[in-house]
């Protein structure tokens, strides 16, 4: 794998990434040499420097990964890079502690006006009267987005005395009251009851100027708001107003609409705090991000699934040792699924038991249950990352759920597919290996793994010689055999995995045998 770094980052992060790849590192890179590079590279490792628009990501044919040393992704086109099948990742847990101890910096710096009494006091004054401040201790704290960063800021107000209250929809209610904070229904209801406001949400949509004069009107005129997260959030022109007729008491930002912010007639004021987007810039949280991220890209290039995928939801592994080996059983039931059914699969169903049933999202087992299943049949690279596009664009309808584990299997995956012939199942786990213990309601005990046949038959006597004669006489060795019935002299299974491919010659003859239905070669 050949990996680039077009960006500076902490030594270790490249160190780590020699021992799995060939490194280039060109911080100076520029977008017309990247443009004429990039498809030579494997992965690409980014801060804020470099741009990866659209025009670029479709040059990006073989690259696998794209990671972002840092939380914001402005920088690349994360549309294009899923529609080419590319993973972005970044490190968010990077900037947590690094972010929110800034946020605290510009909360005290602002509610003790330390900032401009720092610049009056060098200056030979001695302000003290200008300079009356507010204490922290019973005020209210309200956080918009508790995501990590915005938790990390609630855990250190807590030292304050502060009581918090929190805006986030995607934040269930035990979780916010085993954090101490009252969840409320809306944002409004926070802004108006909150004496300290700061923001911890992504740039989006939704998001841009949703801190606005509507908003400011309903704060209260003591309030202070501040901005650590992402410029735009806030209307900068509405707080300037808000700032100068006094209504709300003073902000603190380190981030704004148009970077680099030189000329901003914010800085005109003296009751706002204002720093040059440095929140996530400290040695510690730099070298971390450098480690995550390369840490990442070491993980695909072994075949592992990164953890901090952007361009698809992320898999909490808490509490759930073998996510990794149940990727795998899905990308191998999904492949299994693909060549042994026949005719076009219109409708698959996802059932999920045991311990990965308790996980709180099964979509990245669900990706890669699709992953399998389209590889086969595909003409173009099918991953956990483009997966549910193409499944969905060969009008695939898929269905999840969730089943109470009753035989005495840590976790089960069960993948159903329809077509217009007819239904085929599979049931799998994870023993020492991927291993398929049910097909099409047969008790099995198979491992899929490299060339495989399966083929339905009547069980009498002398249907599974009749079988084996015939790939002797095309000089294909059985390696492992499985059957499965239903009853005595009713139908069977047989599951076979084979030293050589089953030539196509040998599959004809043994499927115009009298007590055979069906018989398929598949290659795991």
């Amino acid at each position: 794998m050949k990996a680039l770094i077009a960006d500076a980052i902490n030594e270790k992060g490249i160190e780590n990434l020699k021992e799995v790849a060939d490194v280039v590192v060109d911080t100076s890179i520029t977008p017309e040499e990247l443009l004429e590079t990039i498809g030579e590279y494997d992965g690409i490792i980014v801060r804020s420097r470099t741009k990866l628009p659209a025009e670029t990501i479709a040059k990006a044919d073989n690259l696998k990964i794209i990671a972002r040393a840092g939380v914001g992704v402005d920088n690349i086109d994360v549309n294009a890079a899923t529609e080419k099948g590319i993973m972005v990742v970044n490190a968010p847990e990077s900037t947590s502690i690094t972010v929110a101890e800034h946020t605290m910096g510009l909360i005290l710096s602002a509610v003790r006006k330390i900032a401009i009494a720092d610049e009056s006091t060098k200056a030979g004054k001695w302000e003290k009267k200008r300079f009356m401040g507010m204490e922290l201790k019973d005020k209210t704290l309200g956080v918009i987005g508790m995501g990590r960063i915005g938790s990390q800021v609630v855990n250190r107000c807590k030292a304050f005395q502060m009581d918090a209250i929190a805006y986030d929809p995607y934040l269930p209610a035990d979780v916010a009251k085993q954090m101490g904070v009252e969840l409320l229904d809306s944002k409004e209801e926070l802004l108006k009851r909150a004496d300290i406001i700061t923001i911890h949400v992504p740039l989006t949509p939704e998001t841009k100027h949703s801190i606005s004069t509507a908003e400011f009107e309903i704060m209260k005129d003591t309030a202070f708001i501040f901005n650590c997260a992402r410029g735009g959030i806030i209307d900068e022109d509405a707080l300037y107003d808000a700032l100068k007729e006094g209504k709300i008491g003073g902000a603190g930002l380190d981030v704004y609409e148009e970077e680099p912010a030189k000329e901003n007639k914010l800085f005109e004021l003296d009751n706002i705090v204002c720093t040059p987007h440095i929140a996530a810039s400290t040695k510690e949280a730099q070298r971390d991000a450098a480690i995550i991220v390369a840490d990442e890209m070491i993980d695909l290039f072994q075949g592992k699934m990164p953890k901090n995928i952007i361009n698809m939801p992320r898999m909490d592994n808490s509490g759930f040792e073998d996510a990794n080996d149940y990727l795998k059983v899905c990308d191998k039931l999904g492949s299994f699924l693909s060549q042994s059914t026949k005719g076009a699969i219109k409708e698959l169903e996802i059932v999920y038991s045991g311990e990965i049933a308790e996980l709180p999202n099964q979509e990245l087992f669900t990706r890669t249950v699709l992953q399998g299943l389209l590889n086969p049949i595909s003409d173009s690279g099918v991953n956990a990352v483009n997966a549910r596009n193409i499944a969905k664009g060969r009008g695939i309808d898929i269905t999840e759920a969730k089943n109470d584990n009753d035989k005495g299997y840590g976790s089960l995956v069960k993948l159903t597919a329809k077509t217009d012939e007819g239904e085929f199942s599979v049931i799998g786990t994870y023993l020492h290996e991927p291993t398929i213990i049910n097909i099409n309601g047969y008790r099995v005990d198979v491992k899929p793994e490299g060339d495989m046949f399966i083929a339905k038959y009547k069980d009498v006597p002398g249907s599974i010689g009749a079988i084996g004669t015939k790939l002797g006489e095309y000089n294909v060795n059985v390696g492992i055999m499985q059957v499965g019935r239903d009853i005595q002299g009713g139908n069977a299974i047989m599951v076979l995995t084979l030293d050589n491919e089953a030539p196509k010659e040998a599959l004809e003859e043994i499927k115009a045998l009298s007590n055979v239905e069906d018989a398929t070669s598949l290659k795991l």
